[in-house]
């Protein structure tokens, strides 16, 4: 045969394939799990989405005068500057799916758990911090340059957000993961 396939590549490679499955597994789990229980049973996102009001409510008071937020109506949880739009923080938006995503890679990623029990929930609440820092970043948009609010939503902070994530991997992969270790 004049080249192997990227398959037959992937199979034999038994640490890529190993994570991927068990990457996907977790995830498929965790969906399940997440849109059929939680999601509609618990308390779960109202909650994180409370908190997220709170820290950057507590945040944009160090810039701001006068701030507005809201955590009394579950559906309707907000932040921003008087004199503005709140900027309205809904499930999606809570940062649950980057999370579990983050901490799913860690897991599945070949290292030691004893590591893994600090770097996951470390990595959790610097996402969480990034967050609310992306939510007094809009209020400020929304406050300064609505007109700029979406695009900043949905391109510059999600971009930003991922790019932030990538290097916490990139930091397991390098300094604590298995490959570190084989590699010093």
């Amino acid at each position: 045969m004049p080249g192997k396939s990227f398959l037959s590549k992937f199979l034999k490679n038994r640490k890529l394939s190993r994570f991927f499955i068990i990457a996907v597994s977790l995830y498929t789990c965790w969906f399940m799990v997440y849109e059929f229980f939680i999601k509609y049973h618990t308390p779960v996102n109202e909650k994180l989405i409370s908190n997220l009001v709170w820290v950057s409510s507590k945040i944009i008071s160090l810039f701001a005068d006068q701030i507005y937020f809201s955590t009394e109506d579950l559906e309707m949880q907000m932040v921003g500057i008087d004199g503005a739009h709140p900027v309205w923080i809904g499930g999606p938006c809570n940062g649950v799916s980057i999370m579990v995503l983050f901490a799913i890679f860690i897991i599945a990623f070949p290292g030691p758990w004893k590591q893994k029990l600090w770097f996951v929930p470390s990595g959790m609440l610097v996402i969480h911090l990034i967050n609310a820092l992306r939510i007094v970043a809009l209020a400020f948009i929304q406050f300064y340059a609505p007109n700029y609010l979406d695009f900043n939503h949905n391109y510059t902070f999600t971009i930003l957000v991922y790019a932030i994530i990538f290097g916490f991997w990139m930091i397991w992969v390098n300094k604590f993961s298995d490959l570190h270790a084989k590699h010093e």
